[in-house]
């Protein structure tokens, strides 16, 4: 895999899953300092991954860790498992509450219990002070009822696949938005129009590796590394120099992850 070294100093890798890459997780990290992403959020997606999310923060500076369940797995979303991310949110490493959401394009659970495991999530963010990083796939009209109906403040867009106006309603209520790999699509047309259409202080870049791996690198494994490919793509659409984005989005994540200072 071809990596510019430096290429993005100090920008933050806001959604990978450390857990989930096949390699050396300490090579992994190295391997992302070296091309300038100094943080990364590793997010957990069940209350192992989550555990394993934590493990890792504990073990790498530079990592942080999530606490929730993904909508794939929200019927299994019962107390003990509840309880059990409750219970990682009370570690200062853990930074973020998710991920969590609804999706309705896989439907791996129904959506009555990805929307009750979404509501608990959202209360959580709300108890626990911590951000809420949201999973939205085909269901923007009940994610965003859902945020409204239970007051979400503090909420990030992961992996956005929204349009311009979904874009614009975030901005409206203080979302911040996070764009991934699938940014530098061919058919991302309106992943990109919203791209360029947000204010820059609510723009966050991630990779959700080892996932969306962008187009220069497609058929190889996604890595923090390349959170720099996505902000390349992101300062062309927006017609502006690579440092001032990273720059900008640094301090988004700063702001949306206060934890990770």
């Amino acid at each position: 895999m071809t990596r510019s070294s430096g290429e993005a100093p100090g920008a933050v890798d806001t959604h990978c899953h450390l857990f989930l890459m096949d390699g050396d997780a300490g090579a992994i990290v190295t391997a992302a300092k070296e091309a300038g992403v100094g943080r990364m959020v590793c997010v957990g997606i069940d209350p192992a991954t989550s555990r394993r999310s934590l493990e890792l923060a504990e073990s790498f500076r530079g990592v942080f860790a999530t606490a929730g369940m993904h909508p794939h797995t929200a019927s299994d979303f019962d107390d003990r498992a509840s309880s059990e991310i409750e219970e990682l949110l009370g570690d200062p490493r853990v930074v973020a509450v998710g991920e969590t959401g609804l999706d309705y394009y896989r439907r791996l659970s129904p959506p009555e219990d990805q929307q009750r495991a979404f509501r608990t999530h959202v209360r959580l963010s709300r108890e626990t002070d911590k951000p809420l990083v949201v999973h939205v796939r085909d269901a923007w009209g009940d994610a965003l009822a859902i945020l409204a109906e239970e007051l979400a403040e503090r909420v990030v867009l992961h992996c956005f696949s929204g349009d311009s106006a979904i874009a614009a309603e975030a901005e409206a209520r203080g979302y911040f938005v996070s764009f991934a790999g699938n940014l530098t699509y061919p058919n991302a047309g309106p992943i990109q129009a919203a791209a360029a259409s947000l204010p820059d202080t609510r723009i966050l870049v991630e990779t959700d590796s080892p996932f969306l791996t962008p187009q220069a690198l497609r058929g190889t494994p996604n890595e923090p590394a390349n959170v720099a490919l996505t902000l390349r793509a992101l300062a062309e659409l927006r017609e502006l120099d690579l440092r001032d984005v990273v720059g900008r989005t640094t301090e988004n994540a700063l702001a949306a992850f206060p934890l990770i200072r």
